[in-house]
């Protein structure tokens, strides 16, 4: 999942891309609401994490402007007001849940796995493909029963993968759902990621490439 921070202490917003990414996703950071608007605008963001106290444009701004995009992220929206009153407003502009600082970094994971796991997203806890199971909540992968340790990227890609249900995805989609802005558009990193997730994966092969269009994950017929 790609996930945009939006918090304008530069301290709190590297702590929490740092825990974000070490549990698998990939993390972009704003310090404004302007540029958060700005960056929902050309990159297809699953989870914004949203302060909603920010400089140049306020956090709540920010939401209502997000919430009335056609296909948006989930919000979770943080702020230090603790009162019922901050709460309730938080969610009645439309963010999707609502977390008091201080706060604990696994909450804060937990909380974004359940709001990406609602139906309009598609992230249901298990994903399935033949005799390939993908816990997306423990972040396990099994095959006929087998455990297979991937690592945070290949985790990403195949999770990218199957929940596209078949679809061809693009490398240009997996680099942008998996890695995050500071990744090289020119890299070969999904050719390469794509190699060691086939061998893990072993035999027969669930992974097909479409030439010149990008790649599916399917059972094998």
């Amino acid at each position: 999942m790609r996930v945009l921070v939006v918090e304008d202490e530069p301290e709190l917003a590297d702590v929490i891309a740092r825990g974000l990414r070490q549990s698998g996703m990939a993390v972009d950071i704003s310090n404004d609401g302007e540029d958060a608007l700005f960056k929902v605008d050309v990159t297809p963001y699953d989870l914004l994490v949203l302060d909603r106290n920010m400089p140049r444009i306020h956090g709540d701004e920010v939401c209502r402007q997000v919430v009335a995009m056609p296909e948006r992220p989930r919000i979770l929206m943080l702020t230090a007001a603790s009162d019922i009153d901050s709460r309730v407003e938080g969610l009645e502009l439309g963010a999707d849940d609502y977390l008091v600082k201080p706060f604990v970094m696994a909450e804060l994971i937990a909380r974004l796995r359940a709001i990406a796991r609602r139906p309009s997203l598609a992230l249901p806890p298990v994903l399935t493909v033949g005799d390939l199971e993908i816990d997306t909540t423990k972040r396990s992968v099994t095959r006929g029963g087998k455990a297979i340790n991937l690592t945070r990227k290949e985790f990403g890609v195949l999770e990218v993968l199957a929940n596209s249900e078949g679809r061809v995805v693009s490398s240009e989609e997996l680099l942008d759902k998996v890695w995050d802005e500071m990744a090289d558009p020119f890299t070969n990193a999904v050719r390469i990621t794509m190699m060691t997730l086939r061998r893990k994966l072993g035999e027969p092969n669930l992974i097909q490439t479409v030439v010149g269009t990008g790649y599916k994950l399917e059972a094998p017929s």
